[in-house]
């Protein structure tokens, strides 16, 4: 006997599915699930990112992450600098670049979950 489908799960996978497809279909460069999870992580969640304390929350390697934030740093969505108070570890900053495509992911979103944008023609038939 098949499992009903779970609306909400559904919903969610769905709205990912929307955005990730918007972010496709958009002029620019595509980001991997992994520099997405790196970017986001260094943009919603406060305080100062290095390498190692992104390893560790994401809970992938270290050159994973280096690969990751190399790909950032060439779409200047986030760039690296040696900590001054402890010269072995490495900051990671946002930038303006970055910030700019927050507000876009975040609008993006919007309009996959219905939020922005009106119902078609189709919708209302």
């Amino acid at each position: 006997m098949a499992v009903p489908p779970n609306p909400v799960s559904d919903a969610q996978v769905g709205l990912l599915r929307d955005t990730v497809v918007a972010l496709v279909r958009r002029d620019g460069a595509d980001l991997s699930a992994r520099q997405l999870g790196v970017f986001l992580t260094c943009y919603l969640k406060d305080g100062a990112h290095t390498v190692r304390g992104l390893a560790a929350d994401l809970n992938v390697s270290k050159p994973a992450i280096t690969r990751a934030l190399d790909r950032l740093g060439e779409l200047d969505l986030a760039r690296r600098k040696v900590d001054p108070l402890d010269r072995r570890s490495v900051l990671v900053q946002r930038t303006p670049k970055g910030s700019a495509f927050l507000r876009d992911l975040r609008s993006i979103m919007t309009e996959a979950s219905g939020g922005g944008k009106k119902p078609s023609k189709k919708a209302a038939a």
